[in-house]
């Protein structure tokens, strides 16, 4: 699977936690306030009934209780003021610092934030993944060196090696350009009339990266096997063809790789062989 459907799927999953984290607490805090537990209504019921037993007392001390009651009460209805008489009391809402916040409702804030902050950091991280890359980086031209560096590995028999473009330098004999034009594309073909081709760092077989065996002089693929000559022509092993290779230029004594998709080219098919190299040692794999 695709790493960007991943990514995209592992913020979808998070934001759904989210969510429903959200609703949770908003069903907690709407519906737990005035709640009893099981064991609260229990030892309610467990505790013993209290009975009020009646105070014997005459009828003559009655009276003056219900005479007593009857006059603090109307002089309470007289003290009372008239409902007009004031006017009403304006509401001032209390300040936040003032009525502050549970220690519950912190937590629960503080857990929905770093929630928030984490989706968000996510969120910048996938659109930062997916965001196309900027000149000069791979899919683009690179200049990978100069001829002079190429030539200066060249003359210890090896590639020239470029990491941002994922590319080998190779040479190409030029007295056998004649034959690569009934094989290669042109525009393969005008770089091998400069000297060199560049050779797409993948095995064709599986995606691995295929190193270069200094004693056999070729590239050798350590998954399963699959072996090309110098210029990356399908030697042995299980590759459907020789290594792919990307369009390049020379301008002003500098090597340019294009890495565009649109400029890398299959390589040759099983049984092309225009320079006749074979293995000059012992092979690596």
């Amino acid at each position: 699977m695709d790493s960007s459907i991943v990514l995209v799927i592992a913020i979808l999953g998070l934001l759904t936690l989210a969510v429903v984290a959200i609703v949770v607490e908003g069903r907690r805090r709407a519906g737990g306030t005035g709640r009893l537990s099981r064991e609260t209504r229990k030892s309610d019921r467990s505790e013993p009934s209290i009975t009020v037993e009646p105070v014997e007392s005459d009828s003559t001390e009655l009276a003056e209780l219900d005479d007593e009651a009857r006059r603090r009460a109307q002089e309470s209805r007289q003290s009372l003021e008239p409902a007009g008489a004031r006017a009403p009391v304006e509401y001032v809402p209390v300040d936040d610092e003032e009525l502050g916040i549970t220690r519950r409702q912190f937590f629960n804030r503080g857990i929905l934030t770093g929630i928030g902050i984490f989706g968000a950091g996510m969120g910048a991280a996938m659109l930062g993944f997916l965001w196309p890359s900027g000149a000069g980086g791979f899919g683009d031209k690179i200049t990978v060196g100069t001829e002079d560096d190429a030539k200066a590995e060249f003359d210890k028999k090896l590639p020239f090696y470029n990491a941002g473009a994922k590319t080998y330098i190779v040479p190409y004999p030029k007295e056998d350009v004649a034959k690569a034009k009934a094989v290669y594309d042109p525009r393969i073909v005008a770089g091998m009339e400069k000297g060199y081709v560049a050779l797409y760092q993948k095995c064709v077989h599986l995606g691995c990266r295929v190193p270069w065996c200094e004693t056999s002089q070729w590239f050798e693929c350590p998954c399963h096997g699959s072996k090309y000559n110098r210029v990356g022509e399908k030697k042995g092993g299980p590759a459907p063809r020789g290594l792919d290779r990307f369009v390049l230029e020379v301008s002003g004594g500098s090597i340019i790789v294009d890495t565009a998709a649109s400029s890398l080219v299959q390589g040759p098919p099983i049984g092309t062989d225009t320079t006749g190299q074979t293995a000059e040692g012992a092979p690596c794999v």
